[in-house]
């Protein structure tokens, strides 16, 4: 159980967010719930009981991280855990077509607003001694994602800083990690579907479609991985890009030595990595 776990949760009042909510509040965790609807807020504290933090805030402001982190502590004394998982879709189609307003706004509530947060909340993880971030990324953060150029980089971005944040806390007993949740039938991927295939591409016009055909609202595992990192993993694992999908996070305690390595981790291809005999300089 999470009894006494201090959450942070950003874009709480819908999708993914308002289910990790639900999962983490009957885990006993005490929640401050962010997101820009006062609205969806107040009905999600009206389901799960006012012992839980609603603070409705625009993420993308300059100042949004530290007022979360004062909201927070007006609470609690210490913040146990922050989970980014506010974000947008951002423009779609080709990159020299989108409005430059919204490719930055894109930047600014997907890679600015939870490194702003992060920033924030570490200061008091290292006072306390402990502390976990988990960042959600995914869809093209990994390799490249046509007529989605906004969200690509920023979650690019998200991952490398979370992977050199990582870094700079090892040995701290703060631990930094990145999770891929997976496609799930959510209001951004409905975005995509409703762009149509003409804008966002055939292939990803039809992987979205059969999201929703398929009636998914979470992939399989995404919460059991998020309550994993939070409450069972050694702050050791750190600085991954953890797919709940495709990975076999389930066995990580058995190969604690391997991921001391870069496995999971955004990397550079080389030749002699597909099997070439080129480009060794020699």
């Amino acid at each position: 159980m999470m009894t006494s776990k201090n959450i942070i949760v950003t874009g709480a009042s819908r999708g993914l967010g308002a289910h990790l909510a639900r999962r983490f509040s009957a885990e006993g965790a005490h929640l401050l719930l962010v997101a820009r609807s006062t609205e969806g807020l107040k009905a999600l504290q009206e389901e799960l009981g006012t012992d839980h933090t609603v603070f409705p805030v625009d993420v993308s402001e300059k100042d949004a991280g530290d007022k979360i982190l004062q909201a927070a502590l007006e609470r609690w004394d210490h913040v146990d855990v922050l989970i980014n998982n506010a974000a947008i879709q951002g423009p779609i189609g080709p990159a020299w077509e989108n409005d430059a307003e919204a490719w930055e706004q894109t930047l600014a509530v997907n890679l600015l607003a939870p490194v702003s947060l992060c920033r924030s909340v570490v200061p008091g993880m290292l006072t306390a001694g402990h502390g976990r971030i988990i960042n959600l990324s995914g869809g093209g953060g990994t390799s490249p994602r046509p007529n989605f150029s906004a969200y690509a980089a920023a979650k690019a971005g998200l991952i490398r800083f979370s992977e050199t944040l990582a870094e700079e806390l090892r040995g701290q007993n703060v631990s930094v990690n990145c999770v891929a949740p997976g496609a799930m039938a959510s209001d951004m991927l409905r975005e995509v579907v409703e762009a149509g295939a003409s804008v966002c591409g055939d292939d990803e016009h039809a992987k979205a479609a059969a999201v929703f055909e398929e009636g998914e609202s979470l992939p399989a595992g995404v919460l059991d991985l998020l309550v994993y990192l939070t409450l069972e993993a050694p702050a050791s694992l750190t600085g991954k890009l953890i797919s709940a999908v495709w990975d076999p996070w389930r066995d990580f305690v058995r190969h604690e030595q391997d991921l001391a390595s870069d496995v999971y981790t955004l990397r550079r291809i080389v030749p002699a990595d597909r099997g070439m005999s080129w480009g060794s300089g020699e």
